[in-house]
Parts: C-alpha cells; sequence; structure tokens
C-alpha cells in the first residue's frame, strides 16, 4: 500500500487536537462508574462528527453507530474510560487535578485513540456496513463490561466482531503484540477478615491475637502456588492489604487481609479457591478465631478467537510493517474485562509498546501520545478490513 493511503497519515494532521483531548481526560481522571465528564466529552466528539450516540449504557457507559455503504457486517471497537484511586507524582502541566485520582492505566489514551478513529471513518466513511464505538466504564475491576453486557449492549448494538486495544509501556515502541487463545490471566479478588478478641498488649494470654493470625495465614497462603498448584501452570496468589490495630498498647479486635488470585485454568482457579477457604478454616480451628472469606469472580480469561487475532496481526503489518508485530506474543497476569465481550462475541485484544517508562498503575505512569495516531489508525484499519471480510 502506498503512504497516502494509510490512516495514520491523515490522523497525524490532527493528531496535536487529539493530543490536547487526552491531556484534557488526564487532568480530569474520574474512577468507574464515575465517568460523568468523560462520557459527556466523548458524546460531544461523537455527535460533532456526525455520529449516532446513545448514552448510559452500563451507567455511564457511551455507544456510537456510524453507518458506511451498504453492508451486513458491523464491527465493534472498545475503549474504556476510567482513571484509578491513585494520588499523581509527576510534575506534568497537566496532572491530575483530581486528589487521589489518576489515569494511571492509559484509559485517557485509549479512549483518544478510539475517537480519533472514530473521526477518521465518520470523515472517509470509506468501509461497508456499520463501526460500533464502544466506551466502556468501570475496567479497573468494578465490572463495566458485564454492567454493559446486561445491559443490553449486543442486544441493542449487535457486532459479529469487536476489537480492543491497550498501551504497553514496557515497550517496544511501535510494536503491537497479539496472540490467539488465552492473552490475559481470570482474577479473583479476596476479603479475609479475621476476627479474635482484643486484649492489652502487655496481656496477649487474655486475647485472641488476629494480627498472629493474619501474618500466619498469609504465609501460609503464599504455599498455594508453590506447593499445590502444577508448577507447569501459571497462577499468582498476591496479598495486597493488610488492615489492623490503631494503637501500640492494644491487640485488637480484628485484622482484614485482601488481595487477588490470578490463573488460566479453570480448574488450577477452584483449586486455588477451596486451599485460601481450607487454610483460613484451619486456622480458625487452631487459633479460636473467626475468619470469614470473600473470594469475588472479577474477570474471566480473555481469550483471543484465532481468526480476529490473525486479522489484528496482518492488519497491524500492513500498517506498521511486519517488524512491528509479535503475531505470538507472552500472556500477561494481568486481566482485562474486555474477556466478557469476547466471550459473547468474536474479537481480539492486542497491546501497542510504547515508549519503555513507568508502569501501569504506577502513581508516575503517563500515557505515551506518540501511539494515539498508531493505535487510531489501527482501529479504523480493522473496521475497513474486517466490514468487508
Amino acid at each position: 500500500m502506498s503512504p497516502q493511503t494509510s490512516p495514520i497519515d491523515r490522523i497525524r494532521e490532527y493528531a496535536d487536537e487529539l493530543t490536547a483531548l487526552r491531556r484534557d481526560l488526564h487532568a480530569h481522571p474520574e474512577i468507574g462508574f464515575e465517568e460523568v465528564r468523560t462520557s459527556g466529552i466523548v458524546a460531544e466528539h461523537l455527535e460533532k462528527f456526525g455520529i449516532e450516540v446513545h448514552r448510559g449504557l452500563g451507567k455511564t457507559g457511551v455507544v456510537g453507530v456510524l453507518q458506511g455503504r451498504p453492508g451486513a457486517r458491523r464491527i465493534g471497537l472498545r475503549a474504556d474510560m476510567d482513571a484509578l484511586p491513585i494520588t499523581e507524582e509527576t510534575n506534568l502541566p497537566y496532572r491530575s487535578t483530581v486528589p487521589g485520582k489518576m489515569h494511571a492505566c492509559g484509559h485517557d489514551g485509549h479512549t483518544t485513540m478510539l475517537i480519533g478513529a472514530a473521526r477518521y471513518l465518520a470523515e472517509t466513511r470509506d468501509f461497508d456496513g456499520t463501526a460500533v464505538f464502544v466506551f466502556q466504564p468501570a475496567e479497573e475491576g468494578l465490572g463495566g463490561a458485564r454492567a454493559m453486557i446486561a445491559d443490553g449492549l449486543f442486544e441493542k448494538f449487535p457486532v459479529d466482531e469487536i476489537y480492543a486495544i491497550h498501551n504497553a509501556p514496557h515497550g517496544p515502541h511501535g510494536v503491537l503484540q497479539v496472540k490467539p487463545g488465552p492473552i490475559m490471566a481470570a482474577a479473583d479478588f479476596f476479603d479475609i477478615r479475621i476476627t479474635g478478641r482484643g486484649a492489652h498488649a502487655a496481656m496477649p494470654h487474655q486475647g485472641i491475637d488476629p494480627i498472629v493470625i493474619a501474618t500466619g495465614l498469609a504465609q501460609a497462603m503464599q504455599s498455594i502456588v508453590s506447593r499445590n498448584s502444577n508448577p507447569l501452570k501459571s497462577a499468582v496468589v498476591s496479598i495486597t492489604q493488610v488492615h489492623a490495630g490503631a494503637a501500640y498498647n492494644v491487640i485488637p479486635e480484628g485484622a482484614h487481609l485482601a488481595g487477588t488470585v490470578r490463573t488460566f485454568d479453570a480448574e488450577l482457579r477452584k483449586l486455588i479457591a477451596t486451599r485460601i477457604r481450607e487454610l483460613a478454616a484451619g486456622f480458625a480451628a487452631a487459633y479460636g478465631a473467626t475468619i470469614e472469606v470473600d473470594l469475588r469472580d472479577v474477570f474471566s480469561v480473555l481469550d483471543n478467537h484465532p481468526e480476529q487475532a490473525a486479522a489484528a496481526a496482518e492488519i497491524a503489518t500492513e500498517l506498521f510493517g511486519s517488524d512491528k508485530v509479535e503475531a505470538n506474543t507472552v500472556p500477561r497476569m494481568g486481566s482485562e474485562d474486555f474477556a466478557d465481550m469476547v466471550a459473547a462475541v468474536p474479537g481480539a485484544y492486542a497491546w501497542l509498546g510504547a515508549t519503555p517508562g513507568p508502569g501501569l498503575h504506577n502513581a508516575s505512569f503517563d500515557f505515551d501520545d506518540s501511539l494515539i495516531p498508531l493505535g487510531a489508525a489501527y482501529l479504523a484499519r480493522m473496521v475497513e478490513r474486517r466490514a468487508a471480510a
């Protein structure tokens, strides 16, 4: 293909506008199901492009529908909109203006890329069938995809295929990474609440110390992966929160552990859940405490469909060159609720490498704006090619 026919060239003509938009979104982050300003900006831009807009799907989600040339095929593109409850630690001129909230995962960039793709497709209309733009709320563990699906996403806006892209701050820059089959892990979140008996710290024999129980249980849980799971199957058990006590001289009444389990295998997922409950019951019996375990299915395994993963690699090769595509990248233990969308509709999820810098969910993270025209062009070309498939 000649450079003149690439959507990258056209999108680069308005890349400065997209960058300004992305930085505005970055400065005004909204966490899951609170994306009122963000979704309003999305809807405003889509309407300006002449795209049919539907608001309020899955609480704060937005769907845009654009008709191209006559054709039966409908291609979906999805971007996430929510920020994280993290205090930003950058000195950027467009850093977060909202205390305790920031775009530390690049969803501001993903939203901007999809707006860029929508603008390009609305201007060119060089595709058959229909493009459906899905701007999803609450990806960060709050079930935004499930909320949109429960609200009738695919009944109201049926699609034959759906695609999404995520920035990869570890790089390599401009390299699209995709694979067929499982690409991101399932995730369970857990809360373990231990109730002992409070006492004076100088008289521990009068109490049941929940902190001793919590530390022992936390250590024992780390043996689940090393001693109970098949070493050829990937799994992670991470305790990310420990809460107990408020004084130097008081043994508290209770303690709280929280964290996450990541797996690719359904049976292993069940095994780990069972072992967590068994260990908790054993520690409760051994120490005479009460332990409650709340273990929740938050993300499914993201399983790319082979045909759509191959299409993603083919289109990236066309746009970026064969040296900029990893068509069989390694799976990641992170999780992504786009999994629920590709469980309902054939689709594929890909990573786009950024200039290496602070990682995702890091207080110093910032989205690499040079990815905007690349990601937008990839999404737009996906509609042009797959709508005619």
